[in-house]
């Protein structure tokens, strides 16, 4: 099979799926190797690119899917349904963030975390398809967990939750106050500095 007729035909996987399509799927079908795929997928990615189409593929997981580009959402939104559109409040985007950065977090937990209850807010990211009920844990009553999904992914543009910004860096001062670390070493150097500067004088004025 040519490698033209192989990009037509992944390409037609993707387009007519409407869904994450898994590298194995595709291998089964086509039985061709793994890395040869990706780098079919990877060409039309450049293709679309080049040629500024109003649809891309992006890498979900241990998958691909196409998508329309985010710049058109909202030419879009009109023809379809409003309510599919995601408005999160701000408590919301917090407990996303939480569970975001913290896979198989329990409810209790995220409500330490942010100090009240969060009911209406996970069930608002369970309706978007945000996030999903993981394992129970192994701690007293058997707490569900929760996770977030591919739908997650998708909507910050991310392949998987690696390339989510790093958290600054924090610890707890005297005072039992949270101290950003990073800050903390901005300031030491500064006065670092400024004692060094101040020696150096100190050794100018000295006979």
């Amino acid at each position: 099979m040519e490698n033209e007729n192989k990009k037509a035909i992944i390409e037609a996987i993707l387009f007519a799926s409407g869904r994450e399509v898994k590298i194995s799927e595709i291998v089964s079908i086509l039985d061709i190797e793994a890395k040869d795929i990706q780098a079919i997928i990877e060409a039309l990615k450049a293709e679309y690119e080049v040629q500024n189409r109003g649809f891309e593929i992006i890498k979900v997981g241990e998958g691909y899917q196409m998508i329309t580009k985010k710049d058109y959402y909202d030419y879009l939104y009109p023809i379809f349904d409003n309510r599919t559109k995601p408005s999160l409040s701000a408590a919301a985007m917090e407990t996303l963030s939480i569970i975001a950065y913290n896979p198989k977090i329990t409810r209790a937990e995220i409500e330490t975390i942010r100090g009240v209850a969060s009911d209406s807010s996970i069930y608002k990211l369970l309706e978007y398809g945000l996030i999903e009920e993981g394992e129970k844990l192994d701690l007293p009553g058997k707490p569900r967990s929760y996770k977030t999904t591919n739908e997650f992914l998708k909507m910050f543009g991310i392949s998987s939750l690696d390339e989510l910004p790093e958290l600054p860096r924090y610890k707890i001062d005297e005072n039992e106050q949270i101290v950003i670390d990073d800050l903390v070493d901005n300031n030491e150097e500064t006065n670092n500095t400024a004692n060094e500067a101040e020696n150096n004088v100190e050794g100018d004025n000295t006979l």
